[in-house]
């Protein structure tokens, strides 16, 4: 089987974490602030705050920024659940803003359309979740434009996206939004097994996001209510949870930044590869913006299904059944059955329902050898000519 994508993890990663290991801290140590402190770095951040998913950092997140019972939260269908779901975790209710046909990510023309119509229906979001789908940035700079006309705040799901540029600057220094997530999964462009950052350029919300993820709790005098009992004191300030990242995840995430770059530029030369072996398929091909540079966590491919004589799914069998672990990412959200007993209906978003109609997610991953792209492509070829 050739996965759609996996992890490359390298001696130097397996000592770090052994490192760890054979010190005083496992967790709450030094390997996480030093984790945070690269990642910040990098992307040109002010703040960095470590977590043990994408997901928790989304959460506190949409908490940091006050969303609450009453709120409403807008982003893309096609991604994965925890983009909506962190604002339901908060109360609030969840709305879908369809998708731009290139892209593939959150449409600025249809922002602006909802927009315009929610203003007049005295129903503006609080916040809006961009999602960099496949490690292509948004455009930033429009949504950015309509938060200052409407008055929303922005969290960044760049949950694909480290390494990615938008603009010719790293994503994640937060330039066009409040906060911006990455995600460590395994199959994302860099890993600590699971985990995930929030950055952010305002220190409020750091000083909240660093409470939140932590139970609420503080040891800074200066956030609490009295002078401390002692030097064993701390405060519960709020309610917060134990969303913390431990120093063994933290040491594998700090060696990984040291070949992010590595990464990304082997995606990319595995997607230049793909564009050159499926040009005169049937088939349409990811389009980058000019003004991006990929993250490229996924291949995206949309089939042309008037042309290939084969269903979207019989395709998709077709490769799994050969050995090619495809996916499909993503189905609308708006489309599960908890998201439809609110009321939503499929066809909600034509543009994500065409989408997810043709979509298929091909092998994309540094280790992936030049033969065995050869084997996917050959393989699409066959699956779709039968």
């Amino acid at each position: 089987m050739i996965p759609y994508g996996r992890q490359t993890v390298s001696k130097a990663d397996i000592q770090a974490v052994v490192d760890v290991l054979r010190s005083d801290f496992l967790t709450q140590g030094p390997a996480v602030p030093a984790f945070e402190n690269s990642v910040a770095k990098y992307c040109g951040a002010q703040h960095a705050l470590a977590v043990n998913s994408a997901t928790s950092a989304l959460h506190i997140s949409c908490l940091a920024l006050g969303v609450g019972q009453g709120d409403s939260v807008w982003t893309s269908p096609i991604t994965f659940v925890a983009s909506a779901n962190c604002a339901l975790y908060c109360g609030a209710s969840v709305d879908f803003v369809d998708i731009d046909p290139h892209t593939y990510n959150l449409s600025t023309e249809k922002l602006a359309e909802k927009l315009a119509w929610a203003e007049q229906s005295g129903q503006l979001p609080k916040v809006v979740i961009p999602v960099h789908l496949c490690g292509q940035p948004c455009d930033m700079a429009g949504i950015y434009a309509l938060s200052q006309r409407y008055g929303f705040k922005i969290i960044e799901d760049a949950s694909h996206a480290i390494g990615g540029k938008y603009q010719n600057q790293a994503i994640g220094n937060c330039r066009y939004s409040d906060i911006t997530v990455f995600s460590f999964h395994p199959v994302k462009i860099i890993t600590t097994g699971e985990g995930g950052m929030a950055l952010t350029n305002n220190a409020e919300l750091a000083e909240r996001m660093d409470r939140l993820r932590s139970h609420g709790i503080t040891r800074d005098p200066a956030q609490m209510t009295h002078t401390p009992d002692g030097p064993w004191y701390y405060q519960q300030l709020e309610l917060g949870f134990n969303y913390r990242m431990t120093d063994l995840q933290a040491a594998l995430g700090l060696s990984q930044m040291q070949h992010l770059d590595e990464f990304v530029s082997k995606r990319h030369a595995l997607s230049q590869r793909y564009d050159a072996l499926l040009a005169d398929l049937p088939i349409i091909t990811p389009w980058q913006h000019s003004d991006s540079y990929s993250g490229l966590h996924l291949y995206v491919i949309l089939l042309q299904l008037d042309e290939i004589g084969r269903t979207h799914r019989e395709v998709f069998e077709a490769l799994r059944a050969a050995g090619i672990g495809v996916n499909l990412h993503y189905i609308p959200v708006y489309r599960q059955p908890y998201y439809e007993q609110m009321g939503f209906k499929a066809g909600y978003c034509l543009e994500a329902e065409k989408y997810y109609a043709e979509a298929i997610s091909l092998p994309m991953y540094p280790a992936l050898t030049e033969a065995q792209q050869d084997v996917v492509v050959a393989t699409l070829q066959a699956a779709i000519k039968r």
